[in-house]
């Protein structure tokens, strides 16, 4: 029986290890509240987070790729690689060498293909190029999707073929109730201005239309951002309930892949504030992101930390207004912990993981200190505009 085998019996909680798969050769993460991937592309950010959603989840991918028919039980395991990360990946595992450890468990396909009765993952996954996924203006169900597709990217589609089927014509946004006004008033001025997002009839099947005014936009209309972000919000609707039910009673962490893409600061700034409510929501979150603009949030909500600073001040960074929700939301982030790793290429060509979580900008470690090279680019730009600007004033 192939296996992944241990790493260490001391290991504590809320810690993957990933060794030897595909192009890492030792990502070592520690999990805080909310916890953050940076890197260049290509450095197996995403290959991380699907391990993690394995790890959490492997019951209820497995019960899924059943369900479409595909047979999990190869005897090396390949089969299985393949299903989880997409068709091509199975040789990225090497029998003896490839390990994976979760919470000081140890990964075998023997537990990985153990099917258990759920109806529901602890880890609500949104992957990278979700847009794609509504591209026809509805999500697909799972088995409408091919084993090119990576299992999460089809086990988020059937979350919202399923959130969302059977319903008659109906808004989506703004809807009262399912996210805190102050929320939909900063989404409004910065993703749909004025918009209603809505679902119609169109040739015998629900579509998603932008409505502004009397135009009714189809998808491939709106911006990039709206494409990208609807699909993100629409999901997140199952995770943060109406204000009496806290958190969805089965999911304990959220994991979003790049969830800037196509957005605006202004955008971005705002999914920040609803990471927070679902850090006071008591959900583990992970990011991987390209964003600078994250790390900032980071940056800010550490140094706050570290003076004592109160909710006010929170709720002043994201203009959000002092409501009695909002503040206890800021209040309760202020307490939560923030762990950010550098996934980087060595001279192997073999990627490792560095813990930057301190996001020291004066810090001896060049890589904590560019926050993980997010920062390096603008600092360059910065340096060269002074050098120039040095040179014309002596001339």
């Amino acid at each position: 029986m192939s296996v992944i085998r241990v790493w260490s019996p001391l290991m504590t909680g809320k810690r993957l290890i990933v060794e030897n798969f595909a192009q890492i050769r030792t990502v070592d993460i520690e999990f805080g509240d909310l916890t953050v991937l940076v890197g260049a592309q290509g450095t197996g950010k995403s290959i991380v987070l699907q391990w993690l959603k394995a790890a959490l989840d492997h019951g209820e991918i497995v019960a899924a790729l059943q369900g479409a028919g595909h047979d999990v039980r190869g005897p090396d395991g390949s089969a299985l690689i393949d299903l989880i990360f997409g068709v091509g990946m199975a040789p990225g595992w090497s029998d003896g060498h490839s390990r994976v450890v979760f919470d000081g468990k140890a990964l075998t396909f023997s537990r990985l293909r153990r099917r258990t009765p759920v109806t529901t993952g602890r880890a609500f996954f949104v992957p990278a190029h979700r847009a794609m996924l509504i591209s026809d203006g509805w999500a697909a169900p799972f088995q409408k999707l091919s084993a090119e597709t990576p299992v999460v990217a089809r086990l988020f589609s059937q979350r919202l073929f399923e959130l969302f089927s059977g319903r008659v014509e109906d808004e989506l946004f703004p809807v009262e109730r399912l996210l805190k006004g102050e929320y939909r008033e900063l989404l409004n001025a910065a993703v749909f201005h004025g918009g209603h997002v809505k679902l119609e009839m169109e040739r015998h099947a629900y579509r998603l239309k932008l409505t502004h005014g009397k135009s009714d936009l189809p998808l491939m209309t709106w911006s990039s951002g709206q494409r990208e972000f609807t699909p993100l919000l629409l999901g997140l609707y199952d995770v943060l309930p109406p204000r009496k039910q806290q958190k969805h009673p089965h999911i304990d962490w959220i994991i979003v892949e790049e969830p800037e893409m196509g957005l605006h600061p202004q955008a971005i700034s705002v999914f920040m504030l609803l990471v927070l409510d679902l850090l006071w929501r008591k959900y583990n979150v992970v990011l991987s992101t390209h964003s600078p603009l994250i790390l900032d949030v980071i940056w800010m909500m550490k140094r706050l930390q570290e003076i004592s600073a109160g909710e006010k001040y929170v709720c002043d960074a994201f203009g959000v207004e002092h409501t009695q929700a909002v503040r206890k939301v800021a209040q309760v982030a202020l307490s939560k912990s923030f762990k950010t790793y550098l996934l980087a290429f060595g001279s192997d060509s073999q990627v490792t993981s560095t813990d930057i979580s301190q996001l020291d900008p004066g810090a001896e470690n060049l890589e904590e200190a560019g926050w993980g090279g997010l920062t390096g680019f603008s600092t360059r730009f910065g340096d060269v505009v002074r050098a120039a600007a040095n040179e014309a004033d002596r001339r």
